[in-house]
C-alpha cells in the first residue's frame, strides 16, 4: 500500500462545551451518533474519527496514516495530493457538527 492509496485517518476531538453546559454528559453519545453521518459525507481519501476532547493537552485534530502519526507538515502534503486543505475540511466538518448538534437534541 502506497501513501497515495492509504486512507488518512483524522482524529477530531470534539469539545464537550459545544453541546452546552451539560455537554460532558452527552459528548460520548454525540460522537457515536455523529460518526456514521460524518463518514457518509467524507472525501474518499480520508476518514474522520470523532472522539470527545477530555484532555486539553491533546491536539484538536491529529492525522495518522497506516498507523503512524503525521506532523502537521506531513498531513498538509498528504492533503495536497488530493488538492485538499485541512483547514477547509475542518471548517466543513464544524458546519456539519453544528447541524448534527441540532439533530442530536431534536431541534429539527
Amino acid at each position: 500500500m502506497t501513501a497515495t492509496t492509504a486512507i488518512l485517518e483524522v482524529i477530531y476531538r470534539v469539545e464537550p462545551g459545544c453541546l452546552g453546559p451539560q455537554g460532558a454528559d452527552y459528548i460520548e453519545d454525540f460522537c457515536k451518533f455523529s460518526q456514521p453521518l460524518v463518514t457518509s459525507h467524507t472525501a474518499g481519501f480520508m476518514r474522520w474519527i470523532l472522539v470527545p476532547r477530555f484532555d486539553k493537552s491533546l491536539p484538536e485534530m491529529q492525522c495518522t496514516l497506516a498507523g503512524r502519526s503525521l506532523n502537521p507538515a506531513q498531513a498538509a502534503r498528504y492533503f495536497a495530493l488530493y488538492q485538499a486543505n485541512a483547514d477547509d475540511l475542518e471548517a466543513e466538518l464544524n458546519e456539519q457538527l453544528t447541524l448534527l448538534i441540532d439533530q442530536y437534541f431534536g431541534r429539527w
